[in-house]
């Protein structure tokens, strides 16, 4: 997966991320940073490979382990979205929207 992402040009040792769904209803993420916002509609995650919103319906946070960068999500899934430098105007239109 390092393969895609190039963001971070220094290639030294930096945390796994994965993204495992089970039936587009339990959200398993690792590699996460922290987690800057959420809600029930939507998660704002930042990973070691860019800022990743999670949008759905019914969104809960089923587990959070800081030192591990391990967050857990149950509820519907609508989209994910990874938001980065390559996508710039939907990123700035975003955080536009978040700090409103």
């Amino acid at each position: 997966m390092n393969q895609y992402y190039d963001g971070n040009k220094d290639k030294t040792t930096y945390q796994e991320h994965d993204v495992m769904m089970r039936g587009r209803k339990l959200l398993d993420i690792t590699g996460v940073k922290q987690v800057e916002s959420f809600d029930n509609e939507e998660f704002l995650l930042e990973t070691v490979m860019g800022f990743l919103s999670v949008r759905g319906q019914n969104l809960q946070m089923k587990n959070l382990d800081v030192d591990k960068g391990i967050v857990s999500i149950k509820g519907k899934v609508f989209d994910l979205v990874y938001l980065d430098e390559q996508n710039g105007e939907k990123a700035k239109g975003f955080f536009s929207k978040l700090f409103r």
